[in-house]
């Protein structure tokens, strides 16, 4: 079946929160995570079959929507996972302020590495714990840990919990395993927690790289993480709030279950319904986006090179490409650029001021515009 991305779909004058902040200037905007793209027609259909159903009472996960997050682990990661590690949510940045809360205590720190999505630098605050961070390095093969300085940060923090970004965002790393024994070595060291956000684990743009669970490196690095994955970036759904969390060792799942009560509420069954279709059906969906996104970078890729004072590595994850704005000399580049006609995220809210994230998430033709406003 042919998928269509490059029919446009009018987003200008609805509830989009991405498109309404420019509303009324001419600024095409390419930040907040979501695509200008329709959600798979699987997922459609599956949406529309259950407001037929014609009630929205209370509700709770089917065994077939929780059975279609263990064959979709087992198919795409070959994971063997325990339906009762499973514990839903109504979206992925709830999981991270609940594990910050579920983890330690008060003025305990919470560790994660820059540039890194803002709700990674604003959970353990929330949470009345201490946000301790080390910078990702960058080279001429892209973007790196420094280990001996996470090690560091964690020798002096005594940090509790690990929050780690696979793939990652901002810089579209995919953590390859020899990385990520690193990290469950360190985990293993300092006794730490740690809480994997792969909600970009289905949208792996290069060809050389494979997602491979945190958790499946060991039972043992299992028992001491929490996987937070949710379909809302691989199958741009993310305003239908569905996410899950999977937890096999039995005491950090309750932790996890008693910092959620009173606050967080159940998934509702639209969200439910789109998930299960998602995660069953759209595979060929899901191969023939990420086709479109890889010709989307490349374009990304072609036209920051040719404008100085711009820098970029080749993005193998996500759907977001990282720019590096420091050679152009200006105080705020994110304002330079929405001078500019392009609305961009903030690197300064990343924790590294001086550059932007640009989503490549759309139809070709509106993204060929925006790329013209990086020359102004």
């Amino acid at each position: 079946m042919a998928f269509d991305f490059d029919a446009p779909v009018e987003r200008a004058g609805s509830d989009s929160w991405k498109w309404s902040k420019y509303a009324g200037r001419d600024v095409i905007p390419l930040w907040v995570a979501d695509m200008d793209f329709a959600a798979p027609p699987a997922v459609l259909d599956a949406i529309r079959q259950r407001v037929d159903h014609g009630v929205f009472g209370y509700n709770a996960p089917t065994a077939s929507q929780t059975g279609a997050v263990v064959d979709y682990l087992q198919r795409h990661f070959d994971y063997a996972a325990d339906p009762a590690w499973i514990v839903w949510l109504p979206g992925l940045v709830s999981g991270l302020n609940i594990a910050c809360r579920a983890v330690g205590g008060e003025g305990d720190a919470v560790f994660s590495a820059t540039p890194i999505y803002p709700p990674f630098l604003s959970a353990p605050t929330f949470s009345a714990r201490r946000s301790v961070t080390a910078p990702l390095v960058c080279d001429d093969e892209g973007w790196l840990w420094d280990f001996a300085a996470v090690d560091a940060v964690l020798t002096q923090s005594r940090a509790k919990l690990f929050e780690l970004c696979h793939p990652h965002n901002p810089v579209g790393r995919v953590w390859n395993e020899n990385e990520l024994s690193q990290i469950a070595a360190l985990a293993e060291k300092h006794d730490l927690v740690v809480c994997a956000d792969e909600i970009h684990n289905g949208l792996i743009l290069s060809p050389s790289c494979q997602h491979r669970l945190f958790a499946s490196l060991s039972p043992e690095i299992a028992a001491r993480t929490i996987t937070l994955m949710a379909p809302s970036k691989t199958f741009n759904i993310p305003g239908l709030g569905c996410a899950f969390a999977i937890i096999s060792n039995e005491r950090l799942r309750r932790d996890f279950q008693r910092a959620m009560q009173g606050i967080v509420p159940h998934v509702n069954s639209l969200g439910l319904a789109a998930t299960e279709a998602a995660l069953t059906v759209c595979d060929d969906w899901q191969r023939a986006l990420n086709d479109y996104l890889r010709g989307n970078a490349r374009l990304v890729e072609r036209a920051v090179a040719a404008v100085p004072g711009l820098d970029m590595r080749p993005v193998e994850a996500t759907y977001l490409a990282w720019i590096d704005a420091r050679g152009l000399g200006v105080a705020n580049p994110a304002r330079h650029f929405e001078e500019r006609g392009l609305g961009l995220s903030d690197g300064a809210d990343f924790g590294a001021p001086g550059f932007v994230r640009l989503n490549f998430g759309t139809r070709r033709a509106l993204l060929e515009r925006a790329l013209v406003c990086l020359n102004g």
